[in-house]
């Protein structure tokens, strides 16, 4: 099967998008090789600006361009592009609501040998706090491609988090996305796995091993972390016997902590949070930490076939 990162379809749609709307710039903090908004840079020159390592600056400068009519694509690590420049997303962006598309590729455990330090696990937990600050977690090529060109149509500021490692393609062109709608993939009723970015491909992989057991669960992609959607939660919560989250990301604030806000206001029901707990990462490799972490298909079967 075909796996490709979520960093390369975002490099490639923000290439396609270059030619589809001149009010899009581009903006790097010296990674564009690594982020892919070196395809931009090839291709459109004069609507790129590499600030170099200095991620704040990017952000004002980014907040800037948008006072001024464009539509502003700031990327960088997830690690440079939400912790180091908290304080300039907060006051220069999110609280006059300016239209600034945040672009974090390298994001999670997933990130592997670069460890801790560039493991950021905390991001969606700092952007969905924010006010005004829409928050999107891609799951595969179709779905990035969709999202990179659709918030260029949304008016305000948007954290789209992308990974470095590769995932299946799981969605074709006729797929129907809608930011704040989740996507509802079967409809077993023994449980529901909620999921988000590179763990809904391992999500879909326990879907298959579990129905095998005998166990019929469905998959609910969460792609739009914020606004979430409640009515889908709800849904999946009266319908099915046990709800589960996972993703690559902390699970404090982040998917898990999301859904049980929703939970606890509107259908109380336990939901078994599986993501990396209280610690930082460690390096290794991608496959291996998933499994250390507990968030590949394996640890979803076990989850589930309690």
């Amino acid at each position: 099967m075909e796996k490709i990162a979520t960093r390369e379809s975002f490099g490639r749609a923000l290439e396609e998008l270059g030619m589809e709307n001149e009010k899009v710039v581009v903006l790097d903090a010296d990674l564009y090789n690594s982020t892919k908004t070196e395809y931009f840079k090839e291709k459109y020159p004069e609507r790129f600006i590499n600030l170099g390592i200095a991620e704040a600056d990017m952000m004002g400068t980014a907040a800037g361009l948008a006072t001024c009519g464009k539509i502003p694509y700031a990327s960088t690590f997830a690690a440079f592009a939400t912790g180091r420049v908290y304080d300039q997303i907060r006051t220069s962006i999110a609280y006059p609501k300016l239209n600034v598309k945040i672009c974090a590729t390298h994001a999670g455990i997933t990130v592997g040998e670069d460890g801790a330090t560039h493991q950021m696990l905390e991001d969606v937990n700092l952007m969905r706090g924010l006010p005004n600050m829409t928050v999107i977690s891609t799951a595969d090529d179709m779905e990035t491609r969709w999202a990179v060109k659709e918030i260029a149509k949304y008016n305000g500021p948007v954290y789209l988090r992308l990974s470095r490692y590769k995932v299946p393609k799981i969605y074709d062109d006729k797929t129907k996305f809608e930011i704040g709608k989740g996507i509802q993939i079967g409809n077993g009723t023994d449980g529901t796995i909620f999921a988000t970015g590179i763990t809904v491909a391992e999500a879909l992989t326990a879907q298959e091993i579990l129905k095998n057991k005998g166990i019929d669960v469905r998959v609910v992609d969460i792609h739009t972390i914020k606004p979430i959607d409640e009515e889908l939660i709800i849904k999946c919560a009266k319908e099915t016997k046990k709800l589960v989250s996972v993703e690559d990301h902390s699970v404090i604030g982040g998917l898990g902590s999301a859904i049980s806000e929703v939970l606890t206001d509107k259908y109380p029901k336990k939901i078994v949070r599986m993501g990396i707990e209280d610690t930082f990462g460690k390096s290794g490799r991608a496959e291996d930490l998933m499994k250390y972490y507990g968030i590949d298909s394996n640890s979803i079967v076990e989850e589930m076939d309690e």
